[in-house]
């Protein structure tokens, strides 16, 4: 039997409704949830995530305050900005679009904003209390995951995940979040250094691949039934294609769809997630200011 399609558009859509519901009630008491944006250059890509960004807060009623530095805009500058954000009580998330330009440094930008702000989850702050298993705002994409997995039925207590990719972003707070007690699930992370990557992934009931490598994960690495979550975002060339490209994943979808219980598309699967989150995140932000706890 074909595997279960994990629909992230869906989810997505639904949660937004939930969002919009909470906005809603916010506005009653005088609090319009606001997203401030900070662009540093105009990298294709970045520029089309922002717009998405935008859209997605005028659609569930929130503001979304968007900041366009030039590439050469010196780090003082990008750090004044974010503290003018951090002093702002109408703003209530604060997100510096990534990458930077190299003579800036991500790290120090990140930790220059306020942790109540953090909607992103990427300040030390936020990691640290994300380890102890404190209250936090969660990384997004790893949060959309979670949500995902709920939404394909898939138990986590007790079940064994492998994440291939141990990045900042995905990888290790996915890690940290899926040990927290309230999912209980047993990981191990592989990478570079694994030495037999498909013993790893095969025993797992969840996999969740996050390294960036088209097709890394085969079919015959997962087991029957398993839940497959794939977090890439690949262009290969495709000559036929309208652009001459194509968007995959780390997952080749077609085989392992025949084996696994369950399986995010890509695109359609964990990206319309993000954004979802960060949207959550922001709300939740506002709701504190207010003494209302989510």
């Amino acid at each position: 039997m074909p595997a279960a399609i994990i629909d992230g558009k869906a989810l997505a859509k639904d949660l937004r409704a939930e969002i919009a519901k909470r906005v809603e009630a916010l506005a009653g008491r005088g609090v319009v949830p606001a997203l401030a944006v900070i662009l540093v250059g105009d990298d294709p890509a970045s520029v089309s995530y922002v717009s998405g960004k935008e859209k997605a807060c005028a659609e569930a009623g929130m503001r979304s305050i968007e900041r366009r530095l030039s590439a050469d805009a010196a780090e003082a500058e990008l750090l004044s900005l974010v503290e003018a954000f951090n002093r702002d009580p109408e703003i209530h998330g604060i997100l510096v679009q990534l990458p930077l330009p190299k003579h800036i440094s991500e790290r120090k930008v990140v930790a220059a904003i306020a942790p109540e702000k953090d909607v992103d989850g990427f300040t030390p702050v936020n990691v640290g209390r994300l380890v102890l298993g404190e209250d936090c705002y969660p990384p997004c994409t790893p949060h959309g995951i979670v949500k995902l997995i709920g939404r394909a039925g898939v138990k986590l207590d007790g079940a064994d995940v492998v994440v291939v990719g141990r990045s900042n972003i995905v990888g290790k707070p996915l890690a940290n979040l899926l040990l927290q007690k309230s999912a209980n699930a047993t990981v191990t992370v592989c990478h570079t250094g694994t030495r037999d990557l498909a013993a790893h992934v095969r025993r797992a009931d969840i996999v969740v691949a996050c390294a960036g490598r088209p097709g890394l994960v085969s079919a015959d690495m997962i087991k029957p039934g398993a839940c497959v979550i794939d977090v890439g975002v690949n262009r290969v060339e495709a000559p036929d294609a309208p652009k001459g490209f194509r968007l995959v994943g780390d997952v080749d979808f077609e085989a392992a769809a025949k084996v696994a219980g369950s399986i995010t598309p890509v695109p359609g699967g964990v990206g319309p997630m993000t954004i979802t989150m960060l949207l959550d995140n922001t709300v939740t932000a506002a709701e504190r200011t207010l003494g209302v706890r989510n």
